[in-house]
């Protein structure tokens, strides 16, 4: 065991302790990661549930709704890079505190729209307050990352970065029918009052609890240990990368050129982008759809959002679980991450059904099947997590992210102008589910073995 390791732990020598008195401290870590993904992702959502009805009061139609669904995502892209340099330089604990009460507070803004702006104006309010929202918001999932891949074993690590990624079907189950009621109820703005609020809370929440596994107070050194030797990275974040024996300042630019010319990652980029068309779906024109194409009212739209959502946090789940499994059966590393993928994402491609079919129990139906597919294999977070190289994690990983964010650009502007044309969900649902495809397509053929990278110097 390294000095730093009996350093920075308490308790009797590793070495004599048991499994049985190992604490376990990074499931604590990892239910406060899952609780903050949970309102992020529901701060993301709120424009899908309050959007009919704040279409109507003024006056957006369809092309407009999908500029103002995108605005997050253009913020998101642009502010990926810093978001990862910053996460690099300063920690998750500090930066993710900062993330989750600025993009609190401009949610709790959004409430003001109509209020503090005219009629006219509230387009351009309501896109500049989510692209706000989506500034701040840039550090989350590669802070995620970072704290997975710091408090959890490769054996683990699948399972862990399915449970926060999860989180976002979590997110619907709770959130929607509550926020559905909220609207109906209340009115639109107590969606955006609340939300803010109780996130500038979970912000200082988290300053209080997070911290490196080896600084937190609460682990012992056996687990310290098992973390450790199963290639957690137990020290990140405790200061900046350079003084941890990083390449020096100024090789950003060549870090960024080799992230984005690896054929690995190129495929992992092209599958994120993939799987969050569906994501972006789900998030933005989903309850839309099932208001204006099958007649819902939005209360019970809210509702049917969360059957779907519950399959896809049974499937990410599940999803994890069976990747893990497959590393303990002596599985390699490539086919424990892609077989969850290829597999959930056949699954995906289901939703295309619901061009056929009428019931409204059916088209329920397609779309849990769809949506457990869709969390069984969205692996990418895991995948990063074992591939990133370790000296630039935050900035591998935002890089990841900002794919993954463009699909939030890309997909709600292109269903968009498919409904201004169409008038019809058909081709939406064409769109979406083929992207699933698409998925398969990159883990098969561009991503070849799944290891981790080493920069060249």
């Amino acid at each position: 065991m390294s000095s730093a390791l009996t350093a920075t732990a308490s308790g009797p020598d590793t070495a004599a302790v048991p499994d049985a008195s190992r604490t376990h401290v990074r499931y604590w870590v990892l239910a406060m990661v899952f609780i903050v993904t949970t309102f992020n992702y529901a701060d993301r959502a709120t424009l899908s549930i309050t959007g009919p009805t704040m279409g109507r009061e003024f006056g957006f139609d369809t092309i407009q709704m999908g500029y103002i669904f995108s605005a997050f995502s253009w913020a998101y892209v642009l502010a990926q890079v810093p978001g990862g340099w910053l996460l690099d330089r300063f920690g998750a604990r500090k930066v993710y505190a900062a993330s989750i009460f600025f993009w609190s507070a401009f949610t709790l803004l959004q409430a003001t729209v109509g209020v503090l702006t005219t009629a006219a104006t509230a387009m351009v309010a309501l896109f500049a307050m989510r692209f706000c929202v989506g500034i701040a918001e840039a550090p989350a999932f590669p802070a995620n990352a970072k704290v997975v891949a710091s408090w959890f074993p490769t054996q683990e690590r699948g399972t862990a970065s399915a449970i926060f990624n999860a989180a976002q079907y979590f997110a619907a189950v709770v959130f929607t029918p509550l926020m559905a009621a909220m609207t109906h109820w209340f009115g639109w703005h107590w969606v955006y009052v609340s939300m803010g609020a109780v996130g500038m809370l979970l912000a200082v929440a988290w300053w209080g609890t997070v911290r490196s596994p080896a600084r937190h107070p609460a682990v012992n050194r056996a687990e310290l240990a098992h973390i450790a030797a199963g290639g957690g990275l137990i020290h990140e974040g405790e200061q900046p990368v350079r003084a941890a024996g990083a390449a020096p300042r100024g090789r950003t630019a060549s870090h960024i050129r080799q992230l984005l010319t690896h054929r690995m990652l190129v495929g992992i980029y092209l599958g994120q982008f993939s799987i969050n068309v569906l994501t972006y779906f789900f998030l933005t024109w989903f309850p839309v759809y099932l208001v204006q194409e099958r007649h819902m009212s939005i209360l019970k739209a809210g509702f049917m959002v969360s059957l779907p959502a519950i399959c896809g946090f049974a499937g990410g789940v599940l999803g994890g679980l069976f990747s893990d499994w497959l590393l303990r059966r002596g599985v390699s590393l490539t086919v424990a991450r892609k077989t969850p993928i290829v597999i959930g994402m056949l699954m995906s491609v289901s939703m295309i059904l619901c061009n056929y079919v009428n019931a409204d129990w059916m088209i329920v139906a397609i779309m849990a099947l769809a949506f457990f597919g869709k969390g069984f294999g969205a692996f990418g977070w895991a995948v990063m997590a074992d591939v990133a190289p370790k000296e630039v994690m935050g900035l591998a990983g935002s890089i990841f992210n900002t794919f993954g964010a463009i699909a939030g650009i890309v997909t709600p502007i292109v269903i968009g102008y498919i409904l201004a044309a169409t008038h019809s969900f058909g081709g939406a649902l064409v769109f979406v589910g083929l992207n699933a495809l698409v998925t398969v397509f990159a883990y098969l053929f561009i991503v070849q073995d799944i290891e981790r990278i080493e920069l060249k110097p």
